[in-house]
């Protein structure tokens, strides 16, 4: 297998249907995330009830983070993800129930609102385990030579989902309504879990099955802190989150400044999506892992001074195109944060090290999703973003200026040494 062939991953099976499987699951989680912001904002016109959503599922997402590592690290993977599937089904039946208006319609608008929140925080403890089961099976499904093309796919999978999942979600809630756009959610799930089971289980890879949890959960940690590359890579991607987390206050612009209605939201929560997308493609072509280090830190600072235009724009066109070169920094970005996971953690420690960055980066989307909402409630919706952007500006300034060994990371190495080790 040439190892600079751009399809070098797809030409493995496995690694086709478990590219679908994420497919189908995001398109529809992303969906469903939208739709919830859409009803809640719908219920409240409180911005502050959209960083609530972000509050409830950050809780338990952080707080189960270390455990749900150790618990990955110790299980088969294709099982467990199996698992975490179905229990989402739940979560996805539960919302459909809950916008069913045969059923709600005698309902108090604030239970409605609390039943949302409360199957949204049962989401959080769920999404603990599912990005350090995913993680860990990528590379169980594919040689170590292939791990930057496979993370090349992987992203732009998960991209192309989010993308279509939004959009698809701000037009179904305009053609069906709300209620039956979750019905189509759990759908496209029970798909996704009938689906998995194409792929075979996985050996456990851990030598210390049945390590105290204690122990196991201090070497995931320490690890994590000791790899400055994956330390700085997580860092910077978490504020760039926690502070440029527009997109959670999107509802507003789409209703009340931009007036656009649900298919202008779809077609703005999209645009982030496309831009990473398209550029995931281009580096499946051209490998970006030379001068990673500078490389994350420019695309990160691009991040944040579209996010600033995007906050002072009036104009749709503005927005959108803000919105979407947002994408296309974000995009360079996750391939050059997944390809620095993938390639300095070791198999047995993966499940571990993915729970680390779900806390560092996975969190941030809601706590992100927090701060938005509280800031616009203090600040006003445009201030609010326009500060996001900022800090975010300042942020990767000040680490390239204290990191130098940052700025000068370079992955070719370590692909090299995969590659002979393979």
């Amino acid at each position: 297998m040439d190892k600079k062939d751009p399809y070098a991953a797809l030409r493995i099976r496995e690694f086709n249907i478990f590219l679908l499987v994420r497919f189908v699951l995001v398109f529809g989680w992303s969906m469903q995330f939208i739709v919830i912001e859409w009803q809640v904002y719908s219920l409240t016109k409180d911005p502050l009830s959209l960083g609530i959503i972000g509050l409830m599922e950050i809780i338990p997402a952080f707080t189960m983070a270390l455990f749900a590592g150790h618990i990955v690290d110790q299980k088969e993977k294709r099982n467990l993800l199996a698992w975490c599937i179905a229990a989402f089904s739940l979560i996805s039946m539960g919302l459909f129930l809950l916008t069913w208006p045969v059923l709600v319609s005698d309902w108090h608008s604030k239970t409605i609102l609390y039943g949302i929140y409360a199957l949204v925080f049962f989401g959080g403890f769920l999404r603990s385990f599912f990005g350090p089961t995913i993680f860990s099976l990528v590379a169980l499904i594919v040689p170590k030579k292939v791990y930057p093309n496979a993370a090349t796919w992987n992203s732009s999978t998960w991209q192309m989902a989010s993308v279509l999942g939004p959009a698809f979600g701000g037009f179904f809630i305009s053609w069906l309504g709300v209620h039956w756009s979750l019905c189509i959610v759990f759908g496209l799930v029970i798909l996704a879990l009938v689906i998995l089971f194409q792929i075979k289980r996985k050996p456990i890879l851990n030598p210390k099955i049945g390590e105290p949890v204690v122990e196991s959960l201090k070497a995931g940690v320490r690890f994590v802190f000791k790899t400055k590359a994956i330390l700085g890579a997580m860092t910077l991607d978490m504020v760039a989150v926690l502070f440029g987390g527009a997109i959670a206050l999107l509802p507003v612009f789409a209703q009340d400044i931009l007036k656009v209605g649900s298919e202008g939201f779809g077609v703005l929560r999209a645009a982030p999506a496309v831009g990473a997308f398209l550029t995931m493609l281009v580096t499946a072509y051209l490998p970006i892992s030379k001068h990673a280090g500078m490389k994350l830190l420019l695309a990160i600072f691009g991040f944040g001074i579209c996010i600033i235009v995007f906050g002072l724009s009036s104009v749709f066109w503005i927005s959108l195109l803000a919105l979407f070169f947002s994408g296309v920094t974000d995009g360079v970005s996750m391939v050059i944060r997944q390809t620095i996971l993938q390639i300095k953690t070791p198999d047995h420690m993966r499940g571990r090290v993915a729970s680390v960055n779900s806390m560092f980066v996975g969190s941030s989307n809601e706590l992100g999703a927090f701060e938005s909402g509280v800031t616009a409630k203090l600040m006003g919706t445009v201030t609010a973003v326009v500060f996001g952007g900022t800090m975010t500006l300042l942020t990767v300034i000040t680490t390239g200026i204290v990191s130098p060994s940052f700025r000068k990371l370079d992955l070719t190495k370590d692909i090299e040494a995969h590659e002979r080790e393979d």
